[in-house]
Order: structure tokens, then sequence, then C-alpha cells
């Protein structure tokens, strides 16, 4: 009987977030005495695209590795769809993977390598044809079927590595930093595509990269993580907006740190002016650090009441926005950043060497 690909489970790629698909509980995992995971307890809804981001070392692998079934767990218990898998052989599992070296077989060609998985699952031949000849349709190279992988470019390796991961209809994609071997213009393409892949066939998606960029492009969700630990979970934009510590605002994008002190529920002192601020969490003469994205910076025309002065020493061109780096004394070490997008018509004095006046916007500052 012929087996089509998944129909779409969430029509136009909205999560049901009531439905809750993945669960790992306590997990710990050890290699001799290192702990490399840490007490993991998280849960993954039905329909979601999440990523397990972190430094080289901080356990997301390791994690990715413990829910496909390719290093067994030291404690804990994995759930899917309600299921315990977490003693269950990796052939048991239900998931298609992807890896960063794309692990095709060199001396099968693009069709055989797509066809590998079903013919070990005992479809037939005429099915086998339909579904790969749809999934090299799928990831457009359709005419790219009688090839071996060394006739390919790294992008199209990758693909055909996702079609072979998705031949069976798994209901669980894994992929394990599957774009970082790419140049930065295919990475970027190729992330839309899976993200695409992702909502048209209903699947739900974990991808493990230490690319901050990608997972805040590419998530519904994502899972800071270092020393084997969650640091935070959140959207993209909660990541990034409002960091739960300081790791996580130096990890994810740039980022200035400043000093300041608390004087009540609502107001720091940073330098010699105060700002309106939340301080709930902090009790007051309290020294707080204070994460400035450099979007947060503002610079200003003239000097007012409520702004600081400093030396731009450096200038970026970035494209779409320049990056000032500002000798003042609000910083003892480093300078500080500060973004001024193109379009906007810039003071006078944004020169190389020039005096600048800025201040912060209060509502993008966090407090640690």
């Amino acid at each position: 009987m012929l087996r089509l690909k998944r129909i779409q489970a969430v029509g136009d790629g909205v999560v049901n977030s009531q439905s809750q698909y993945l669960k790992v509980e306590n997990l710990s995992k050890y290699f001799g005495s290192f702990k490399a995971l840490n007490d993991i307890s998280i849960s993954i809804n039905e329909g979601e695209f999440v990523c397990f981001l972190g430094p080289s070392g901080c356990g997301k692998t390791t994690l990715l590795r413990c829910i496909a079934g390719l290093e067994l767990q030291s404690s804990g218990k994995i759930f899917q769809n309600g299921k315990l898998i977490s003693d269950l052989p990796t052939s048991q599992r239900d998931f298609g993977i992807v890896f960063q070296s794309y692990a095709l077989f060199p001396n099968l060609s693009c069709f055989e390598n797509i066809a590998y998985g079903l013919r070990n699952a005992a479809w037939t031949k005429v099915d086998i044809e339909n579904r790969v000849d749809s999934l090299l349709d799928l990831v457009g190279l359709s005419d790219h079927s009688a090839k071996y992988p060394s006739q390919l470019s790294g992008g199209e390796q990758q693909r055909i590595a996702l079609a072979r991961a998705i031949a069976t209809s798994p209901n669980l994609l894994l992929l394990d930093e599957p774009l970082s071997a790419l140049d930065a213009k295919v990475r970027i393409h190729l992330r839309q595509e899976l993200k695409k892949f992702h909502r048209s066939l209903g699947l739900t998606s974990i991808m493990v990269t230490h690319d901050q960029e990608e997972a805040l492009s590419i998530a519904d969700r994502i899972f800071v993580m270092d020393g084997g630990e969650i640091m935070q979970v959140g959207s993209p934009e909660e990541i990034y907006r409002h960091p739960a510590s300081a790791f996580v605002a130096n990890f994810i994008g740039m980022t200035n740190f400043l000093s300041g002190t608390v004087v009540d529920a609502k107001t720091i002192e940073l330098g010699a002016l105060q700002f309106q601020i939340k301080t709930d969490s902090f009790a007051k003469g309290d020294k707080v650090k204070i994460a400035a994205r450099p979007e947060s910076v503002k610079i200003l025309r003239t000097k007012t009441k409520q702004s600081f002065e400093g030396k731009i020493v450096e200038l970026e061109f970035l494209g779409s926005f320049v990056r000032l780096h500002i000798s003042t004394s609000l910083l003892t070490d480093g300078n500080l950043l500060a973004d001024l997008a193109i379009f906007e018509k810039p003071p006078s004095n944004i020169s190389l060497g020039g005096t600048v006046n800025f201040t912060f916007s209060p509502d993008l500052l966090s407090l640690f």
C-alpha cells in the first residue's frame, strides 16, 4: 500500500501549545566522572520547532543523542507521545535525524540514499519510487536522482540528508548542527527551507545549534544551555529582550554590561543619572549589573540633563546599521557599543574621534 507523506497537522503552522509531545524528566548523563547533563526536565509540544542553543560542551548534543537513543541516560526518563521510550533501542523510536556531516552513503545515489530506510522497512518497489520521487521534488532536487554525494554541493547534500530523514514519515525530526558546515548565504536559505518543511509536514522538530542568529530566526522556542543545565526557555523575542541571567544576555547577541545601584522599586542610578525601571527583585542600595543591547543606546543630537558623553574610538559599517564604539567613564573596561540605523540622519559629530551624547531606553535594559 502506498504510504503518503504525513498530512499537515498544524494547518498554517500554528502550534497547538496544549498538546505535549515529548517530555524529559530529571535526565542526567555521566561520562566517567564528568556530568554532561544535570537533572534536565523539559517538555516540547506537538508541532513545535525548538532549538537547543549553547556554547560548545554545554550538553546540547548529548541531550539530543539521549532523546534519539544514541546515548543511554545515566538517570531520568524520556516520554514520546505519552510512551516511555528511555530504554528503547534507537530502532524502536519514532524519529528522523540529520547530522552536521550529512552521513550520506558515498557509494549510493541520491535515490538510493533516500530509499535506504524504506527498503529496511519493507516498502514495495512502487511505493519506494513514488515516495522518493515525492521527496526529491519536495527538496527541489528532482533532477539529481542518479547523482552521487560527491557530485553535490554541501547544500544539496544536506537536502538529500533531510529527505532521507523524513522518508519513513517520522513524527519527530532531530537536527544536529545541520547547517554549520555550509557557507553563510546557503545557511540563511536552508534554515528557511527547514522551517518550511517542518510546517508543511506537521513535524515536531528539535535542532541543536551554537549559532544564535540561526536559533532566533527559526525556533518557536529556544532552550539555552550551559554546563549541562537549562539556563532559560522562551520564545526568541523573550530570550533576547528579557534574558534570565547575565550568561544568557552575554551569549545571545551583543551586550554592554554596566554597573548601577537600586534607588527604589522603580529607579536605578547609573553614573550620575537615574532611570525608571522595575527593580522588584532587588532591595534599595543593591549593586546591580545592567545589560544594555547596542540598540538600547540612543544617540542624541544635543546634550541633555539625561545624557552621557563619550568619544567615538571606532566605527563599524555593518550593512543596515553602523556600530559605534564609545569610550565613556561608565565603563572601566572596554567601550560602549551603540547601533545607529543607516536610514537615520546621524548627528553631525558622528565621526571617528568625535564627542557624542547618548542615553538609554529604560524599557530595553535588564538587571542582574
